[in-house]
């Protein structure tokens, strides 16, 4: 199985506008992205897909390889689709493209690994990531999308409302968010690409709905760590405490010493 990692990122964010090229600890959010996903085994390639060229100059200055994509996306999936098609990558109908959103700055090599052992157990046409949710304000903050999901793994809805209730348990519930760390089979990131975006997505503004809307099956992979994914000015100050006393960081900031 062959694996390739896509990073979508655009400067135009509604919540947070310019935040790839945001420092934290003196590195833009993107790159710190980048240089977490290459840290991971199994990846073939790791490439950023972006519409704007602040973006590809900054990857390709630090040495990395970076694609750009139109600016009409309705989101990161479909940029996904693009980035693959003019990359070229034709891999077999069951490779892997791993999409790490570009603001998902405490990912680690050891997800990312997690979610390709994960597909090599199980080809599935979707798998995400899920981390823990350990607050309730986290747990009611619109821009942390929540996922539910079966037993046996299968997503049941996302949303960005503070889904299970709280309201009918004593304890605070095991509640988790969905990350910007989804895997495609090869075969159904091209039928990802020609599906009509659906009511459910249009309103909660989460494009894997699309996916459960048309019937097919997601399946969830729950981390054992926390993510933040930056959305806010306050999620950056957030991350960049847990960056600085992550191992995993040193890693790669003594890279460019």
């Amino acid at each position: 199985m062959s694996a390739v990692c896509i990073i979508p990122a655009r400067m135009a964010s509604s919540r947070f506008p310019g935040k790839p090229l945001i420092g934290l600890l003196g590195l833009p959010l993107v790159l710190h992205v980048w240089h977490r996903c290459r840290l991971a085994r199994g990846l073939d390639r790791v490439v950023v897909a972006t519409c704007d060229r602040e973006i590809h100059d900054a990857v390709v200055a630090a040495g990395g390889e970076a694609v750009m994509t139109g600016d009409h996306h309705p989101g990161c999936v479909d940029r996904t689709v693009e980035a693959v098609a003019k990359l070229g990558i034709a891999p077999a109908a069951d490779d892997l493209v791993l999409m790490v959103q570009g603001d998902e700055v405490l990912v680690t090599p050891a997800m990312i690994e997690q979610m390709l052992a994960a597909y090599a157990e199980a080809p599935a046409p979707v798998v995400n990531l899920a981390s823990p949710i350990h607050s309730a304000a986290d747990h009611d903050d619109h821009n942390c999308v929540k996922v539910c999901a079966a037993p046996d793994g299968r997503a049941l809805f996302f949303s960005r409302s503070p889904i299970p209730s709280r309201s009918r348990v004593k304890d605070f519930p095991p509640v988790y968010q969905q990350t910007g760390v989804i895997g495609f089979s090869r075969a159904f990131l091209d039928t990802f690409g020609q599906l009509p975006r659906t009511p459910l997505e249009r309103i909660e503004q989460i494009d894997m709905l699309r996916t459960l809307e048309h019937g097919y099956a997601i399946r969830i992979v729950v981390a054992d760590r926390e993510t933040i994914g930056v959305d806010t000015p306050a999620d950056r100050d957030r991350a960049e405490q847990v960056l600085r006393a992550d191992p995993i960081t040193a890693r790669y900031l003594e890279l460019g010493r």
